[in-house]
This record gives structure tokens, C-alpha cells and sequence, in this order.
């Protein structure tokens, strides 16, 4: 056998990337395969699973044969997994629903709220950390199904995360690791093991979920039935992997407390490594155990950060959808303004508010129009606004935690060089972006693919896989400005709260 080589997944909620990796976890290759989600009335968000597991399947040929790669050379693999899935298996390892609720779903808001008239909320947020409105979490969605879907409950023998699943399509072996666990709703954070008091109050058995591995636990080998579908070698050892937050905090950070990083993609958020989870009912950061031993990471996050500033691209610059790459013009067209964009302030809340606003019925806005306002402002306020509205939760999580002062970006807006220098200017801190980028969740899952047969002996070698492409500094009279606007925008960010809740009870 010549170099060792492994394969990770980032198996998200628009597609699977595929990527294969040497010994030094240097990314040789990716393959993107993309799936669809059904969205249906009653807030129902669902997936086909089958997707997932012909997405790897498909990602994992195309890998080999246009690489040219020995299957024999793979070693190990493991997947990141998107987050709060259940996949309802029978006692015979048949899929008893053909699509299924992903995290996004919020069909349980009635099962939530009679939990909690017998647990208190408060109680159930400070054991799990799960910050998230709480219908999205996976205990609730099996007393849905419970009360809604008897017959399937009645069945199900065991429930798997969505890289669970693919797991067992490889293995045929049912496990979960700890940070796909601490997504279930019914994880005690600090014990590192599933309440039997929330499972109790919510009438799920225990014995409804996997056993409990490290992420770096192998679960099993690939079978020869896999290996046909996939092109893999069989036997080819397959570990328990990581839910997606977690997988892409120890790509973009490694494992070692107080790394920060924000992801700038269609949701933003930024999270913190910390040995203690940050808890704190009144603003919910939302927690996830680490994919590092006796590590959690702790977030912020805003619902319509990237996809806010590309809902300006396409309803106020249609004329520039043409261009090559309409975001550099945009860029272009408003260098010259100055902070605070003429008076104008953007709201991102046009997918509703999160656990740091007042209201969950907050909506998006720009405010202090007047005659002179031209599409720059407009452009150059988006952009300040999903800076600040993120610096609302850096400076959440400075309440909590020690932080290092620079930060590392990752997702499709850490691109831009520009609104890095805006966030360096609004956070006054340094601003890093790396050659990691949107590599982030598939180099932690392929470090964890590669602790499990012992190349690597831990994560240090994470940090010095970045190399750093971009460091922005806050210029110091911008960043002065900018401290006297977030001032400016968190008032207005409680007042469109008050708003959102008046037109919710008023508008016909």
C-alpha cells in the first residue's frame, strides 16, 4: 500500500461533499453531490435519507475515478453530519419513513410546550444547552411522531443522526458520538450522558438511541454490499464522526480553548472552545459537546446572515446578476461611504429573530431612509448590519467565556476582503481568514477519520494546517465610529422587536 488516504463527508442539509486526504490531511480532491428538502404547510421540513445515502455513494465514485485512487489506499473515513435528525429504524435495520424532519423542522411546538408544563424550561435549556427554538430538537419530533405517527413509533427499534444513518448504510452498525448526542434535546451536557429524567417527562425510552462512542470510535467496516455502492475497499474502517457544528469548530480551530471563529455563510454564527458549555437562559446560546475530549463549543448564531446580504444582491442589484461576480461590484460601488452608510441601518432578521433578540417576531428592515438615499447606502448598511448584529453575540459570549483576541472566518463572505476589514473595524479585533475557508467541517471530520486508526495521536496539527491568506486590523477611527453605531443599532434591533410582535397580533 503506498500513502495512507482518507475520505471525509460534510454531509449537509443542500448536498454532500465528498473529500479525500493525505497523510497530512492536505485536501487532494472534493466531489459535491446536491439533494433536495421538501417544504410542506405545518412548518414541515423534510429530507429523503435515501438522498444522503446516494449522494455518498455517488461523491465516493466520482472521488476515486477522477483522482485515479486505489480504493485499497483509504484507510478510514468518517462524516460530519447535519444536526437534530431522527432516521426511525426497525429491529431488522429497515427505514420505516421515507423523509424525515431535519433541524430545521418545527412541527413539534405543541409537544414542546406540554414538556415544559411538566419540566421546567429553564432547567431543560442549563442541562442541554440545546439554544435553539426548542421544537427543532429531536426528543420533541419523537413525541410528535409518538402522538402523530403510532404505528412508526410502535416499530422503531433504534433512531439515528443523520451520519448515523450513513453509517449504518456502511456498517450495518447503529452507535452515536457525544456532540451528535447533545443535539437530541435529552443530553445532559455536563454529565455527558442522556437524562433519564427529560426522556422520563417526554415518555421516550433510552433504549431508542444508539450506544454512546468518541467521535474517533470506529464503528465498524464497510460491508461488501457498501463497497459495491460506493466503489470503497471492503473493510475499509469507518468512524462515528461528528454533528456538523462540532466537526467544523475543530476544522476552523482546532480543540484548544478560547478559539473563535465565525462562519459567514447563508446562517452566520460564532462560537467559541470552551471547557465549561456557555449557559445563559435569558440570551440561549446554543451548545454542542466538542468533537476534543472534555470540550464544548458555544454559539451565536443569526438565521439570515449570508442570505440576507444575497436577498439585497437579487432584489436590488437584478442588473448585476449578469456580471461575473455581482458581489465584487457591489463592493466596488460603495468603497467610498463611510461608516454608518449616510445614516442608514440594516436589520438581517428576515428569517425572524433568534435567542439574542427580544422577539422571535422581529423582521428585517432598513431604517433612516430619506431622498438621498441611493442603492450604496443601501448595499454598504446590509453589510454593516449582519457585522453588528454579530458583534451582538461576540459580545454575548465575551460575558461568558475568555476569548482570544483574533478571530478566523470561514464561509462564502469571508471572500470578500472589504467587509473583513468592516468586521476587523466593528469587532476591533483582528480578522483572519485561512486557506481552510469552507474546508472546515470535512478537515475535522478527516482528522477524526485519522485519530481513529492512529495517525494522528490528537488535533494539534488542525491550527497548522491554516495558512493565513487575509489578516484585517481595525483601523482605530473607524472602529471608534462604529462603537457609537452599535449603540444606535441595538436600540433599534429592541424597537423592531416591539414592531414585529404589534404587526404579528394587528396585521390582517
Amino acid at each position: 500500500m503506498g500513502m495512507k488516504k482518507f475520505i471525509s463527508y460534510d454531509l449537509g442539509t443542500g448536498g454532500v461533499k465528498a473529500s479525500l486526504f493525505d497523510e497530512q490531511l492536505g485536501v487532494l480532491a472534493n466531489s459535491f453531490i446536491e439533494y433536495g428538502t421538501k417544504y410542506t404547510g405545518g412548518n414541515f421540513h423534510e429530507q429523503a435519507p435515501q438522498d444522503w445515502w446516494n449522494g455518498v455513494a455517488k461523491s465516493t465514485r466520482k472521488l476515486l475515478e477522477e483522482t485515479g485512487t486505489d480504493p485499497a489506499e483509504i484507510v478510514s473515513l468518517a462524516l460530519s453530519g447535519h444536526s437534530l435528525v431522527t432516521v426511525p429504524m426497525d429491529k431488522n435495520g429497515n427505514m420505516l419513513l421515507q423523509m424525515v424532519p431535519i433541524w430545521s423542522d418545527t412541527r413539534a411546538e405543541t409537544e414542546a410546550k406540554e414538556f415544559f408544563e411538566s419540566f421546567s424550561e429553564e432547567d431543560w435549556y442549563m442541562r442541554t444547552g440545546n439554544g435553539f427554538p426548542a421544537p427543532c430538537y429531536s426528543i420533541f419530533k419523537l413525541m410528535w411522531m409518538k402522538k402523530n405517527q403510532p404505528q412508526v413509533y410502535e416499530k422503531t427499534w433504534k433512531v439515528l443522526g443523520s451520519k448515523d444513518f450513513i453509517n449504518y448504510k456502511l456498517t450495518g452498525k447503529m452507535y452515536m458520538d457525544d456532540s451528535y448526542a447533545s443535539g437530541t434535546g435529552a443530553f445532559d451536557l455536563k454529565k455527558r450522558k442522556m437524562s433519564d429524567e427529560i426522556l422520563a417527562v417526554a415518555g421516550i425510552s433510552k433504549e431508542i438511541f444508539p450506544e454512546i462512542i468518541p467521535s474517533h470510535g470506529i464503528v465498524g467496516e464497510v460491508t461488501e454490499e457498501a463497497a459495491a455502492q460506493t466503489g470503497l475497499a471492503p473493510g475499509t474502517k469507518v468512524a462515528c464522526g461528528g454533528v456538523d457544528n462540532a466537526c467544523m469548530a475543530l476544522g476552523s480551530v482546532g480543540g484548544r480553548e478560547g478559539r473563535v471563529y465565525t462562519s459567514l455563510g447563508s446562517s452566520s454564527w460564532i462560537a467559541v472552545n470552551t471547557k465549561e458549555p456557555v449557559l445563559d437562559f435569558k440570551t440561549k446560546p446554543y451548545v454542542f459537546a466538542h468533537i476534543q475530549e472534555n470540550m464544548y463549543t458555544s454559539a451565536f448564531s443569526i438565521f439570515a446572515g449570508g442570505s440576507s446580504f444575497r436577498w439585497v444582491r437579487d432584489t436590488l442589484c437584478k442588473d448585476l446578476l449578469e456580471k461575473e461576480d455581482p458581489y465584487r461590484v457591489m463592493t466596488e460601488e460603495i468603497r467610498e461611504l463611510p461608516p454608518g452608510s449616510n445614516g442608514v441601518i440594516f436589520n438581517p432578521s428576515l428569517a425572524g429573530g433568534t435567542s439574542q433578540d427580544k422577539s422571535v417576531n422581529i423582521r428585517g428592515a432598513f431604517l433612516g431612509l430619506n431622498l438621498g438615499t441611493g442603492r450604496a447606502e443601501l448595499v454598504h448598511a446590509a453589510m454593516e448590519g449582519i457585522a453588528m448584529n454579530l458583534k451582538l453575540s461576540l459580545d454575548e459570549l465575551e460575558k461568558h467565556a475568555e476569548l482570544e483576541k483574533g478571530i478566523q472566518f470561514c464561509g462564502g463572505g469571508a471572500r470578500n476582503p472589504y467587509w473583513m476589514q468592516m468586521f476587523a473595524d466593528i469587532f476591533n479585533r483582528p480578522i483572519i481568514k485561512s486557506n481552510i475557508d469552507q474546508n472546515a467541517a470535512s478537515i475535522g471530520a478527516a482528522a477524526i477519520a485519522a485519530k481513529a486508526v492512529g495517525v494522528l495521536k490528537d488535533y494539534s496539527i488542525i491550527e497548522k494546517l491554516h495558512i493565513k491568506e487575509l489578516e484585517c486590523n481595525p483601523e482605530q477611527e473607524k472602529a471608534e465610529k462604529y462603537e457609537k453605531l452599535m449603540k444606535v443599532f441595538s436600540y433599534t434591533s429592541q424597537v423592531l422587536s416591539d414592531v414585529g410582535d404589534y404587526m404579528k397580533e394587528n396585521m390582517i
